[in-house]
């Protein structure tokens, strides 16, 4: 078996006889031992369950019986449940738990014969940009000895890049999934929010998590997306849309209609080798035959100061369960009930956690809930508003998926310097519209650029076809 295998080249070697489902396992878990000490990518392998299971898969495989995914070894992140297996969402706070149920899209990978390798690192409570937040220390970039890989689905994407899986399940909430894909040279997809089921999924910020898909090709996550997609009785907010067959929409037909936001290309925080392997990119699909224009979107500044606002609120409430009570960390000896209840949570969560806590506390309280929370949700209505008169006049919208290539270790030491880092991938989530990160370059440091694509909600198949175009696979 080859390195970086997409799935479709698995499938045909366990078709043909040339390897084994137990020899494709083996391969990962080779690829984990060698290199996960130094990466930090996963926290947990489940190496002899994943190797029991591949036995089972190639019985089935000669049988006739095999799922659709079979061969497909996953990796999810550490906010996903897992029955019986540990789930710490990168923090303290839920030292020693374990799943009492599995998430509906983890379920529905393995239920097709998918195979779930290991749990994988992240920012705490999917609270970052660089997957140095984790309470299990950071996740390393495979590309760079101090480079961080993004986050804060850090691990997710180190754990494709670094072929220790052929596909991983992330988080996107502002740009969780797409950033670190552009960070790692890998493809990145949100869906768009209510296209895939959130139970099982730890609550960051209930209107903007998303489940997304990281893999090598678009064909890989196009066949991903529409295993796990679709309604689902556990779930009251996701949608009953029909699922299409993704995996069978992968060409692009005819010249695309698509624009790029001046206020992207013209930002001061975007680094000119990003700038101009994006705008080279743009001149190859204009000399393809595609109509690309540049426009002009009024309300780009405000997306990332409504996006924090109102994600933070969200996490206020939603943290407000890890307490010492019913789970998780308690504080040893406490005086009283408050006092457990401060001591548990201050010894469990981490910086960024807490200042997030503390931020959306204070924007809903009395005082500010006006001037801030309730302000923020009617720029958040203008912004979906403008972006979708974007895309009813085109077929896609394309910018640089992030400002910089992979920054260094603990480089960024401010906070605001670190959410600037979501600049371009959080106006997607404020409008709840899919997008996707494809690698298009390479820094002269020979880190990885991405091009982020968005599209209407729901045509995840027009996008997935595009990036298959952009890619070229």
């Amino acid at each position: 078996m080859q390195a970086n295998s997409s799935f479709s080249e698995i499938r045909k070697g366990l078709n043909n006889g040339t390897f084994t489902c137990r020899d494709v396992v083996a391969h990962y878990l080779a690829n984990i031992q060698a290199k996960n000490p130094q990466l930090n990518a996963l926290l947990s392998v489940y190496d002899d369950e994943a190797l029991y299971q591949a036995d089972v898969i190639d019985r089935k495989i000669k049988e006739g019986t095999a799922g659709k995914l079979a061969g497909l070894v996953v990796t999810i992140k550490d906010v996903l449940c897992y029955k019986d297996h540990p789930l710490q969402c990168g923090s303290k706070i839920l030292n020693g738990f374990e799943s009492q149920f599995t998430a509906t899209a983890v379920e529905r990978l393995i239920n097709e014969d998918a195979i779930i390798i290991g749990r994988n690192n992240c920012d705490e409570f999917a609270m970052g940009s660089s997957s140095e937040n984790s309470a299990f220390d950071p996740v390393i970039n495979a590309d760079g000895d101090n480079r961080v890989p993004g986050g804060s689905s850090g691990g997710s994407a180190v754990a494709v890049q670094a072929d220790m899986c052929a596909v991983s399940l992330g988080t996107d909430t502002g740009g969780s999934v797409r950033q670190p894909a552009s960070f790692c040279g890998i493809l990145g997809l949100k869906p768009t929010y209510s296209r895939i089921s959130r139970h099982g999924l730890a609550a960051y910020a209930s209107t903007f998590d998303v489940i997304g898909i990281f893999s090598h090709t678009a064909a890989d996550a196009a066949l991903v997306l529409e295993v796990i997609a679709g309604e689902d009785e556990y779930d009251s907010t996701v949608s009953r849309e029909p699922v299409p067959t993704y995996s069978d929409q992968l060409t692009l037909d005819g010249q695309k209609k698509i624009c790029y936001i001046q206020e992207t290309v013209q930002n001061d925080s975007l680094n000119e080798e990003v700038k101009q392997a994006f705008l080279d990119k743009v001149e190859e699909l204009k000399a393809a035959g595609h109509q690309v224009e540049e426009v002009s979107f009024p309300l780009m500044e405000y997306a990332l100061p409504t996006y924090y606002i109102l994600t933070t609120a969200e996490a206020s409430s939603n943290l407000s369960r890890y307490d010492g009570v019913r789970f998780g960390h308690r504080t040893a000896n406490p005086k009283n009930l408050e006092a457990m209840y401060k001591k548990s949570r201050t010894e469990g969560f981490g910086n960024e956690v807490a200042k997030r806590i503390l931020l959306g506390t204070a924007v809903l309280s009395a005082s500010y809930h006006d001037a801030y929370y309730l302000k923020a949700q009617k720029v958040r209505r203008m912004i979906q508003e403008q972006l979708n008169g974007l895309l009813e006049h085109h077929d896609f919208v394309v910018m640089p998926t992030a400002p910089t290539t992979a920054f260094e270790l603990g480089s960024k030491t401010d906070s605001m310097e670190m959410y600037l880092a979501d600049l371009f991938t959080v106006q997607a989530s404020v409008a709840g519209v899919p997008a996707v990160s494809v690698p298009i370059g390479r820094d002269s440091d020979g880190m990885s650029i991405g091009l982020q694509a968005i599209a209407k909600a729901f045509e995840e198949h027009k996008l997935l076809a595009f990036s298959q175009y952009l890619s070229g696979n």
